[in-house]
């Protein structure tokens, strides 16, 4: 299933992104994060989408695509895009991997569909307050040591990256 629509390339922190129509998003399989691939402006991209907190979705635009694509901020852009099966991996920060590794967790985080990993990384991420985020780090450790394979009580429709959000509410 392909969708497409235009949107524009907008700023957010430090941050350059590209915020889906809702009519678009709403087309997605999910209201939390989505893999997709596709093009903007016939140049072709892979990126996970996270949800915005209000009902659609939001993606950062690399640096290299945005070269590629040779356009400034607020222009118009044509994409195309379609949801993928297949989740790329995550790049998962030191202070997560480091007493995953230290507890002999390796094998059972690698046991883990990628998708799951993602689960927990967002999961993690989604504070701004350091001694929360080592908490939900211990927390992890404690859950994969007892087996268990995504973390609990987690919306995952709302935005977890806190740089560019305010409780899961991507800043306007």
């Amino acid at each position: 299933m392909s969708i497409s629509f235009e949107a524009v390339m907008s700023t957010v922190g430090s941050r350059n992104i590209i915020r889906l129509p809702i009519s678009s998003s709403e087309m997605l399989p999910s209201r939390g994060m989505v893999m997709i691939q596709g093009t903007i402006n016939g140049i072709s991209f892979q990126a996970p989408l996270e949800p915005d907190g209000k009902g659609s979705h939001w993606f950062e635009v690399s640096d290299t695509l945005i070269l590629q694509l040779e356009v400034e901020i607020g222009h118009p852009l044509s994409l195309k895009i379609e949801p993928l099966s297949e989740w790329t991996e995550p790049v998962i920060p030191d202070d997560i991997m480091e007493p995953i590794i230290k507890e002999g967790l390796l094998d059972q985080w690698n046991s883990l569909t990628t998708k799951a990993r993602w689960e927990w990384l967002r999961w993690i991420r989604s504070t701004n307050n350091p001694a929360t985020r080592q908490k939900r780090i211990n927390v992890a450790c404690s859950k994969l040591q007892k087996g268990d394979r995504r973390p609990c009580c987690f919306n995952a429709s709302l935005c977890t990256i806190p740089e560019v959000s305010k409780s899961g509410v991507l800043f306007d």
